[in-house]
């Protein structure tokens, strides 16, 4: 379950070890710990007050409030049908990832909302490139002083971004650090945990000549390459609040569009295919971009051919790009419009197009596996 854990660090250094003088009291007589910073009481406001944000995720494997509140409880009774017709040979698949300077942005932009659901988005779509399901998730918030009605936002965020990959927010910490963040500072972490089939594990070895690489639309940025998007912004002395015709929205609302969740998607193609193993590899776009992820779901054999005229990137790049750095460079480090790529055999692409179609994606044929040497090919 969620836990405080307030922490402050000492502001001099610690007596010599084995000294036998007793510790002298400072100056202005005994000190609490609200007053060196941190206020146990609101922290236990605080949890109270996101236990619906929590238990709006919660699914009937969840153990709710139980184990005194240190630790979340999750079944994973083997009686269950469906964990009976699925899981014979069941893995746990685990996985962590944050958000980056994303949230310099969003403290900047004084909207907080939207990152939590980048939290989740950020570890289950590394998930369930391996084919897995979500379970349940884990937050861990860091500040410098704990700020309920702001915070309540993340955590709100976090919930929505849960109940969208079907996985509970099982628990998690948030650390007062009045000594170690500035006013203002916070920083958050996330962790997944999820479960396969192991003969159904795709790890990208079966990935050959021939199969073809299908796309999912980005919907911007997502949440990698931040701290590049943050120089060019602050060089070009850009307003985040100005409203720009090209991008349809302010420059602040392009940024921080939240990273989609592909975990629908994914299930819908897995689940229409319970036999055949029609899916050989899977890859999310994130840090990188498009050139490094996508070499990490194909074998050493083979490469990646894309085709650049099958996609248009949504204009934030085009956007970023005029700030002052090069098309090269927005390859390597963004999503360049594509979030997800499925490789899947050739006879199959056009089954699984229509099965993404109907599962409310905008899928596309982006390219094809050609042997090669583990490369990404944009040509």
């Amino acid at each position: 379950m969620r836990e405080i854990r307030p922490l402050t660090l000492p502001s001099d250094p610690p007596s010599s070890v084995g000294s036998s003088d007793p510790p002298k009291r400072g100056r202005g007589g005994t000190l609490t710990y609200k007053e060196a910073g941190v206020d146990i009481t609101a922290n236990t406001r605080w949890v109270s007050a996101i236990k619906a944000a929590m238990h709006s995720t919660y699914g009937p494997r969840v153990f709710q409030d139980r184990h005194g509140g240190f630790a979340g409880l999750f079944r994973l009774d083997y009686e269950e049908p469906i964990l009976r017709r699925n899981y014979k040979r069941p893995v746990l698949v685990g996985c962590t990832d944050g958000v980056g300077t994303k949230v310099l942005l969003a403290i900047e932009m004084n909207r907080l909302d939207t990152i939590g659901i980048d939290l989740v988005a950020m570890n289950v779509n590394d998930l369930i490139t391996c084919g897995a399901e979500p379970l349940f998730f884990l937050d861990y918030l860091a500040v410098h002083k704990l700020d309920p009605d702001h915070l309540l936002q993340v955590i709100e965020g976090i919930a929505a971004g849960c109940r969208e990959a079907g996985c509970a927010l099982l628990g998690g910490e948030t650390a007062e650090m009045p000594d170690l963040y500035r006013k203002g500072d916070l920083d958050l972490a996330g962790f997944a945990v999820g479960v396969l089939e192991y003969r159904r594990a795709i790890d990208g070895s079966r990935v050959e000549p021939g199969d073809v690489v299908i796309a999912l639309p980005s919907s911007g940025v997502h949440s990698n390459g931040y701290t590049l998007v943050r120089k060019l912004i602050a060089r070009a002395g850009c307003k985040l609040d100005r409203f720009h015709d090209e991008l349809g929205e302010t420059l602040g609302e392009a940024v921080l569009r939240p990273t989609r969740i592909y975990v629908k998607a994914v299930q819908a193609v897995l689940q229409h295919y319970r036999v055949k193993r029609v899916v050989t590899g899977m890859a999310h776009i994130t840090g990188g971009g498009l050139t490094e992820n996508i070499a990490r779901a194909i074998p050493a054999n083979c490469d990646v051919v894309l085709s650049r005229s099958a996609w248009r990137p949504p204009p934030i790049f085009e956007f970023l790009r005029r700030l002052g750095t090069t098309k090269r460079e927005m390859y390597k480090v963004f999503n360049m419009g594509i979030g997800y790529i499925f490789i899947v055999r050739p006879f199959y692409a056009d089954t699984v197009m229509r099965v993404l179609g109907r599962a409310g994606e905008q899928p596309l044929i982006a390219g094809r596996i050609q042997r090669g040497s583990q490369r990404v090919r944009i040509v």
